[in-house]
């Protein structure tokens, strides 16, 4: 028996692993030192749109051992400009983004475990879903998320990765509990309703999301290999259309009284109103509904409810009921609803009560 056929199954992953990152690990600050704790990492994505989407394909494809994509949301045919891991069928079919995703890293790297969780990140479930990662990647575009993010960072010493971005303009921010300010540090609260710009009323080029995720991706790399002295420790500002940069120094923006990482006050982590489970989405025109109590529905005994009062697509992660034709409501299996056609909480959660009755 030759040396080859003496070689464990361990041993050969390694030698395939070896010849995938081999220009990964020609890089000398990585190497196969830095590779091997890659391949051992956890990362947990919040958001598969345009920033998670790129964050999740240079995760996948570099390495890390374990990935999981979270969203709520599906995809549609205004995502395809900059989304980059959806095609026109996800888009014709409604595809969970993080089930299409998972679909698509995995024909790209099957080494790696992918876990798609279609979910809307809350109170309720982010310690269940961030808690047991070693990294968190900020994709969302939803500031009282990333405050909940924040919290869980900062509770459990889990650093993470702000990002942002919308028209030409993108901002990036590694969050490292007990070194760095934390977002509260920065932000006492989140922009009121109505007072920044989306991606709806400013627009959005696909070409900051990629520098904001590259960015993330590069610093995420450093945290995972161990290179805290190469980390960025400033707030980066791009706007890539006016020819924009700028760096700021935040090391001393840490605030003795901040609530979350000088007190310890979790509190976008312990709420329960009514009013952390009903949120606008972004550029949408939709209004999101999420019960307090997930329930456990049956889209087939649904289907069947909702067929009279106007047309229902169905797949096995949702189901659409179109009232008419400004009017959509999207139903998931945990009985969270989106609301297409309307930004008014109001109205979304009075449709909610008509039709589902919780």
């Amino acid at each position: 028996m030759n040396v080859s056929d003496s070689m464990t199954e361990q041993e050969n992953v390694q030698v395939a692993d070896r010849e995938r990152y081999s220009r990964q690990m020609l890089f000398a600050p990585i190497g196969e030192a830095g590779q091997a704790k890659l391949l051992q990492a956890r990362v947990a994505i919040v958001g598969m749109g345009a920033l998670g989407t790129v964050l999740a394909n240079h995760m996948v494809r570099a390495g890390i051992g374990f990935v999981r994509l979270i969203d709520r949301d599906f995809v549609e045919q205004s995502n395809l400009q900059r989304q980059m891991l959806y095609d026109e069928a996800d888009a014709a079919g409604s595809a969970p983004k993080a089930e299409a995703a998972a679909a698509r890293l995995g024909a790209a790297n099957s080494g790696v475990v992918i876990e798609p969780v279609v979910a809307d990140l809350n109170f309720a479930n982010a310690e269940q879903l961030l808690a047991d990662v070693q990294l968190i990647l900020d994709g969302t575009d939803n500031f009282a998320v990333r405050f909940l993010i924040n919290d869980v960072s900062v509770k459990h010493g889990i650093p993470w990765i702000y990002g942002g971005a919308v028209s030409s303009r993108g901002v990036s921010h590694t969050v490292i509990p007990g070194e760095t300010p934390c977002l509260r540090c920065l932000f006492d609260q989140p922009p009121a309703r109505g007072t920044t710009e989306t991606c709806d009323t400013a627009g959005v080029i696909g070409s900051i999301i990629h520098t904001v995720a590259s960015h993330q991706a590069a610093e995420a790399f450093k945290l995972l290999v161990g290179a805290r002295q190469q980390l960025n420790r400033k707030m980066v500002h791009w706007d890539l259309w006016y020819n924009q940069y700028a760096a700021i120094d935040v090391s001393k923006a840490r605030k003795a009284d901040c609530p979350c990482c000088a007190k310890r006050q979790f509190e976008y982590l312990d709420a329960s109103l009514e009013e952390d489970t009903i949120q606008t989405l972004c550029g949408r025109n939709s209004v999101q509904i999420q019960p307090v109590t997930p329930a456990a529905l049956s889209l087939e005994e649904w289907a069947e409810r909702l067929q009279p009062l106007g047309r229902v697509e169905k797949n096995p992660f949702l189901l659409k009921l179109h009232l008419d034709e400004s009017l959509t409501l999207v139903l998931f299996p945990d009985g969270r609803m989106i609301v297409q056609g309307t930004e008014d909480p109001t109205v979304a959660k009075s449709l909610y009560s008509r039709y589902i009755g919780m």
